[in-house]
């Protein structure tokens, strides 16, 4: 018999690294309170650092920036860019690969991240020939 359906409260000091590469703070999601249509994530990203190239198949992501600056090059070979700042707010459509960083050296840049995917990292798909075009970049 299942447990039934009631409101939760997360209170987690809790966090894991995900495939991406980063570490996220544990929230609303299918492994914590049973959720069924929505995946809710804080997700500070260091200065300097940045997420291994990846794509959400088949579900939507909602970002809002609490902190700090970050970046993101996206698309079909990560060849559009995008900054965001404190209080933007960013849709990264299903199936679309994407790559975020901090450019800055020296202060974090923490987000919150809803994805309609339940499931903490059961949608990432990581993109290895993405990160090498990155990388090929980043010497240039």
């Amino acid at each position: 018999m299942s447990k039934p359906r009631t409101c939760r409260v997360v209170r987690s000091a809790r966090s894991y690294r995900g495939k991406q590469g980063l570490d996220y703070g544990e929230a609303i999601s299918k492994e914590t309170v049973g959720s069924e249509g929505i995946c809710m994530l804080l997700l500070t990203i260091p200065p300097g650092s940045r997420a291994k190239a990846h794509m959400h198949e088949n579900h939507e992501t909602a970002i809002y920036v609490l902190h700090g600056k970050s970046a993101m090059w996206y698309g079909e070979n990560l060849n559009q860019h995008m900054e965001v700042e404190a209080g933007d707010f960013v849709f990264i459509p299903a199936g679309t690969p994407h790559l975020p960083y901090n450019p800055n050296d020296s202060e974090p840049c923490t987000a919150i991240i809803a994805r309609t995917d339940p499931n903490e990292q059961e949608s990432v798909v990581l993109l290895p020939d993405l990160d090498d075009i990155w990388n090929r970049n980043e010497l240039d």
